[in-house]
């Protein structure tokens, strides 16, 4: 049983990267710049140099994906080192799930940055560009199980349930706007509704990433020799909604499903929130904390240095 009162950190997901993510780390704390050289050696290029620079393919989800959990997981030891700062609950939306897995110990950061880079590459490989779309769909008190029913005969899939007020839709680009006019009908009668698109390269957390469920399974059980099942108990699973349950199995299979199943992570913030007395955000982005402002859950986020010197030296 847990206790409520502990210390919680949660990891955002692909969209957080940006140019010179992790730089203020890198530059003045050794444990983070040692991060970044222990994550290059794992892949074979240089990580930082990628992230820092101005360097395109940091976009491109087979580069994004490593730059990202590199940063936040240099970010995370760079509190650690500065401010002794010791979570013991761990969450991350979507790819930051596996930033919380190696913050936990349950998996090495050497395997994972190799695990999420084969992840991002058959991602993207998975459906041709320019065939699938992704849209965030905001309203007050959106109903998921209508969202489900409007869309239940089109090949358009729930991909995120990121808060009460926001859920992503992703499949095919041609059926996006037949699904914009349902889910406008369906539930924009009483209260506005609006779509935002989203600037990815494939559907993902949908039906059509299926296809890589299998190379996936067999390149976590091959890359992820160190996986430390056990330690996964203080992570939440994007798939299950709750605390991943120790077991080997089921942490292979949850991690899987994730890539073609709706990350529930309004279900994620809640477990956190039943158990943590304080939540911190850390990565180059900070969509997380207003998620988690739409359950009335206070989330501290820390984007550089200078944001975990205020949030940690003031309190």
């Amino acid at each position: 049983m847990m206790e409520k009162g502990r210390v919680a950190v949660v990891f955002p997901g692909q969209g957080s990267q940006r140019p010179g993510m992790g730089k203020d780390f890198y530059d003045n704390v050794p444990a983070s710049r040692e991060t970044y050289e222990e994550a290059s050696q794992a892949v074979g290029w240089d990580i930082a140099d990628m992230c820092f620079g101005e360097d395109e393919r940091l976009n491109l989800t087979e580069f994004t994906q490593p730059c990202i959990l590199t940063t936040e997981i240099a970010m995370l030891r760079g509190l650690q080192s500065l401010f002794g700062f010791s979570p013991t609950l761990f969450g991350g939306h979507s790819l930051g799930e596996f930033t919380a897995l190696v913050a936990a110990a349950a998996l090495p950061l050497s395997e994972a940055v190799r695990i999420v880079q084969i992840r991002g590459r058959l991602m993207q490989e998975a459906v041709p560009v320019g065939m699938g779309a992704m849209s965030a769909v905001i309203s007050d008190n959106l109903d998921v199980a209508l969202v489900c029913k409007s869309l239940s005969d089109i090949p358009i899939d729930i991909a995120n349930i990121n808060s009460t007020n926001q859920v992503v839709i992703s499949g095919e680009a041609g059926a996006m706007p037949d699904a914009e006019v349902r889910l406008q009908e369906a539930l924009a009668k009483n209260k506005p509704l609006r779509f935002v698109s989203l600037n990815v390269s494939a559907p993902f957390h949908s039906r059509f990433m299926s296809v890589i469920v299998e190379p996936f399974g067999d390149t976590l059980r091959t890359v992820g020799k160190g996986i430390d099942h056990e330690r996964s108990v203080t992570v939440t699973s994007n798939f299950r909604g709750g605390f991943h349950s120790g077991q080997y199995e089921d942490l292979i299979h949850n991690l899987v499903c994730q890539l073609n199943h709706a990350v529930r992570w309004i279900d994620n913030m809640k477990s956190i929130a039943s158990q943590a007395g304080m939540i911190y955000e850390v990565g180059p982005g900070r969509p997380l904390r207003d998620f988690f402002k739409t359950i009335h859950v206070s989330c501290s986020s820390v984007t550089t240095l200078s944001t975990a010197e205020r949030t940690f030296e003031a309190g």
